[in-house]
Order: C-alpha cells, then sequence, then structure tokens
C-alpha cells in the first residue's frame, strides 16, 4: 500500500473516531432531562452544558480555516464558554452540531498532501497529524466527561452506550460464536 493509501485510511479512521466520540456524547445526552444539562456535581465541576458549550467553541474555532489560520480564532472567547448560557437543548445542541459539522466537512476536505502540511495552534506549529490528534484526543476527554455525567444524573434510567456491565461473554459470544476472544486451543486461549 502505498503512503497516499495509508495517509487516506488514516484520515478515515481518524473521522470514524470522532464519529464514535460524537455519537457517544449525543446518546449520553438525550438521556438527561433539560434541568440536568445544567446541573453541576459540585462548585467546582462544569455542568454537561458548559462541557458542550467549551467544546463546540473549540471545535468551531480549531476546525474553521483549519489549514490556513491560527486554530485559536480572535472571535473565539474561551472563558466565556465556561458561564452558563443557560440557553435550551435546542439552542446548545445547535450550536454543538454546527461544530461538529465543521470539523466533519474539514477532516472530509483533507487530502494525503495536506498531512504534510503545517499548520498553527495558539501560535505554536505542529504538523497536521498532530493537531488533528490533539482535537480528538480533546474531544475524547471532554467525551467521557459529558458520559459519566449523563450517567450520574440519568440514574436507574441509563441505558448503556456499550456493553453492559456483566454483558461481555454474550457479547463475543454473539459476535464471534464464542463466550472468548481467543478460541480454545488458540495460542493465547
Amino acid at each position: 500500500m502505498d503512503s497516499s493509501a495509508v495517509a487516506l485510511h488514516w484520515l478515515e479512521a481518524t473521522q470514524l473516531s470522532f464519529q464514535y466520540h460524537k455519537s457517544l456524547a449525543d446518546r449520553a445526552i438525550v438521556q438527561v432531562s433539560d434541568e440536568a444539562l445544567h446541573r453541576t456535581l459540585d462548585a467546582e465541576t462544569n455542568s454537561i452544558a458548559l462541557i458542550v458549550q467549551h467544546l463546540s467553541g473549540n471545535l468551531a474555532s480549531r476546525w474553521t480555516d483549519f489549514l490556513t489560520s491560527d486554530g485559536e480564532k480572535p472571535w473565539r472567547n474561551r472563558d466565556r464558554e465556561f458561564v452558563d448560557a443557560n440557553v435550551g437543548r435546542a439552542e446548545l445542541l445547535a450550536t454543538w452540531d454546527a461544530a461538529w459539522n465543521q470539523l466533519f466537512t474539514t477532516l472530509a476536505a483533507l487530502s494525503p498532501t495536506d498531512l504534510e502540511r503545517t499548520v498553527a495552534v495558539r501560535g505554536e506549529s505542529h504538523s497536521v497529524p498532530l493537531a488533528i490528534q490533539r482535537s480528538l484526543a480533546h474531544a475524547s476527554y471532554h467525551v467521557g466527561q459529558i458520559v459519566i455525567l449523563a450517567r450520574h444524573w440519568a440514574g436507574e434510567q441509563w441505558t448503556t452506550l456499550t456493553i453492559p456491565r456483566g454483558g461481555s461473554a454474550a457479547y463475543n459470544e454473539q459476535s464471534w460464536g464464542s463466550a472468548s476472544f481467543f478460541a480454545p486451543g488458540s495460542a493465547r486461549g
């Protein structure tokens, strides 16, 4: 496989990873009440709404003109992202979806040769792959926060987003025809 094909596969895998993480957050957010979106665990923690505001601002800034301008845009007010705007669910999620759409549109437009370029994030030079991985790691971190808060606020009404606790053997059986990934008699089974 030539380097161009590897680059395309890497870009596709990266896009799938971002899509997976957005899906986790979306499926968690839908499970909490409008009030719980704005609830915090204590005075020093962020609500789901604040995390959504922050990640939306970050993604919009980083992925607008990704290849041609610094990832930290002059129009972004990061500090304001951590002040609850007290907007309703529809407005909050419209901003969220717009930011993710900016990311997905930009990622889809990148070519293998774009991966050889350098971009700026807060005045620091990053290779395009590093800037992309930095964004993926940041988004994944905050999606994890959203999921754990949603899980907490949903309580017994929570529907798991992945394999349910105690359900690995059944999942493996359904997926591979046995309760273990490694077949009996294999080097590891």
